[in-house]
């Protein structure tokens, strides 16, 4: 059965930041890429109370009637139409330069970023949300509550991309190398799923898949114990993956595999490096910040710690 694709609807958070022009650059890349263009794409800006009391440190913005106040009301709108506005209206005519000719939307809203970027992603039923890392390191990310980290571990549906520092190579869009680590269960499938949508859209404007197995040095023995040869589970794993990739024009030669034993975290990262990859897609296991931190999710340790290739993170439905 020929797996169905849907048309991408892409949420930019944005705030007028070089990371934010990274996002913005990326999703105009991917847009002109697919061979169906976009549904939309909605450039988001959260407005929250930290800006607003470094510009009046007198008031405390925590205070729900001072939103209502006519001070708070006319000096957000001043804000909105000298800095919000200009600074959106940029993003967009970047998102043109690159060739965009769908839809653009421009949204603002007040509160938490993480949780407003959750809520429009889901009310505006977004298949896609693209973000631009700061380079907090992974324990850094957890206790300041990282708005990346907070809408990885929220996003029900969506697939989020972490937009790395190396965003175009040689005037290239960053999607012709793409890695997607697989492990046989149903999370590391959407990722393969995710990876072979993007195969059939992106077409010419991609170079090559490796779909590679880390063997878990851990368990290994205990896998043998169980009367199960890894190597020959891993082929298995193989076939199957490659199964998603049928009746896609480019097929032979556009997906490799390659195995690897050891600490899957160290083996996927060190395989992105060596590989030069643009491209890392992987499933997400739903885990909280707190468990990824005691259990060392291996999503979390990649997105942290391998900052030039951008990073696909697939949720569940």
């Amino acid at each position: 059965m020929k797996q169905e694709c849907p048309e991408m609807r892409i949420l930019v958070p944005v705030d007028g930041s070089e990371h934010a022009n990274r996002s913005v650059q990326f999703a105009g890349c991917l847009g002109t890429s697919l061979s169906r263009a976009p549904q939309e794409i909605t450039l988001l800006r959260v407005i929250t109370g930290r800006y607003m009391s470094s510009r009046l440190p007198y008031l405390d913005f925590r205070a729900e009637i001072l939103k209502q106040s006519d001070v708070f009301t006319k000096f957000k709108q001043r804000y909105i139409e000298t800095t919000i506005i200009p600074s959106m209206e940029k993003d967009e005519l970047m998102l043109r330069h690159t060739g965009i000719t769908s839809q653009i939307t421009r949204q603002t809203a007040d509160g938490d970023p993480a949780r407003e970027i959750i809520r429009t992603a889901q009310e505006g039923k977004f298949t896609t949300i693209i973000m631009a890392r700061r380079g907090l390191s992974e324990l850094m990310g957890v206790l300041l509550g990282s708005v990346t980290n907070k809408v990885v571990l929220s996003a029900v549906g969506q697939t989020v991309y972490i937009v790395g520092q190396t965003v175009l190579e040689e005037n290239k869009c960053p999607v012709p190398k793409i890695l997607v680590p697989i492990d046989g269960s149903k999370y590391s499938l959407r990722g393969i799923e995710h990876a072979a949508c993007l195969a059939r859209e992106l077409k010419k404007n991609i170079g090559s898949i490796t779909l590679l197995r880390v063997i878990n040095l851990a368990f290994y023995e205990t896998r043998l114990l169980e009367g199960i040869d890894p190597e020959e589970e891993t082929k298995k794993i193989f076939q199957e993956a490659q199964k998603t990739f049928t009746g896609i024009s480019k097929t032979e030669g556009l997906v490799t595999t390659k195995m690897r034993v050891g600490r899957p975290a160290e083996e996927i990262m060190q395989e992105a490096e060596a590989g030069k990859y643009n491209l890392i897609i992987m499933g997400r296991k739903g885990r909280t910040a707190l468990k990824n931190l005691i259990l060392g999710g291996v999503s979390t340790t990649v997105i942290q710690r391998c900052m030039n290739p951008t990073i696909a993170i697939v949720s569940m439905k």
